[in-house]
């Protein structure tokens, strides 16, 4: 079993270090390689990752395509049975690469597996999600009726901010910080490759519908936590551009569920 972790970096050069750091240290049950795709940067020269990390497998792209065309251009690199999606903003603790492909290799249902994440002051973030819909949006609009239900009933029904986190839970699309598939799961996407159509933000969201619909579970897994640091800007411009470009997405992605 050999995970191909694959990291994207734009102008984040001592951020993407600390993740490939704490990858390497944590590391030792399961073989692994890292490719680094680095979208056209110009923070500094790509090249002074290999200085450090000479086992590092480097790919430089002569644009900034976006999330999934980056990691589109480390899938085609990569020679794992399982891939590994993961954010250069993430910080592992443990060995979270064996554990979780341990867990997916007993899985083979499973077309894609999250794991636990907790911003670093130790905030559980609310990463395995249900598919908006008119219903979900409905009960979260009357938040009282599903705090009315079992917490079990609640969890399972709504996910997010209503799921403590606490234990393993097939869902609709967990987050792409750490977005972990076995290799056939590319084979039930278009053109077998990630779907590069949005730039950023919603990717996760439209790979777990397209990995999902044929018939492939989407799983969370609460057997390991990892950090992710997802340091929201506070200009509130940005935020509201932000939330614009996600519903849209959003709504491009319930057009493919519903028609």
């Amino acid at each position: 079993m050999k995970v191909s972790v694959i990291i994207i970096n734009y102008n984040t050069f001592a951020l993407t270090s600390n993740c490939i750091r704490s990858v390497i240290a944590h590391t030792s049950k399961v073989a692994y390689e890292i490719i680094l795709v680095d979208n056209a940067s110009t923070e500094c020269d790509p090249g002074n990752f290999l200085k450090e990390f000479s086992a590092v497998k480097l790919i430089k792209s002569d644009r900034n395509g976006g999330f999934a065309y980056g990691n589109n251009l480390g899938i085609e690199k990569a020679t794992g049975d399982f891939i590994l999606l993961l954010n250069s903003d993430t910080i592992l603790q443990e060995d979270s690469i064996h554990k979780t492909a341990d867990h997916l290799r007993q899985h083979p249902e499973a077309g894609v597996l999250g794991c636990r994440m907790t911003y670093p002051g130790g905030k559980v973030q609310y990463s395995a999600r249900r598919f908006r819909s008119i219903n979900w949006e409905l009960l979260d609009l009357f938040r009282f009726i599903p705090w009315l239900m079992p917490y079990q009933k609640r969890a399972k029904l709504m996910l997010g901010k209503y799921f403590r986190h606490d234990e393993d839970m097939e869902c609709d699309w967990v987050n792409g910080a750490f977005f972990l598939f076995p290799r056939k799961s590319l084979d039930e996407l278009p053109g077998k490759k990630l779907d590069d159509r949005f730039f950023m933000y919603g990717e996760d969201q439209l790979c777990c519908e397209q990995i999902k619909k044929p018939g492939s579970k989407i799983l969370f897994y609460a057997g390991t936590t990892i950090i992710h640091i997802h340091s929201g800007s506070t200009d509130r411009a940005k935020q509201v551009k932000l939330r614009k470009t996600m519903m849209k997405h959003e709504l491009e992605i319930m057009k493919l569920r519903k028609g």
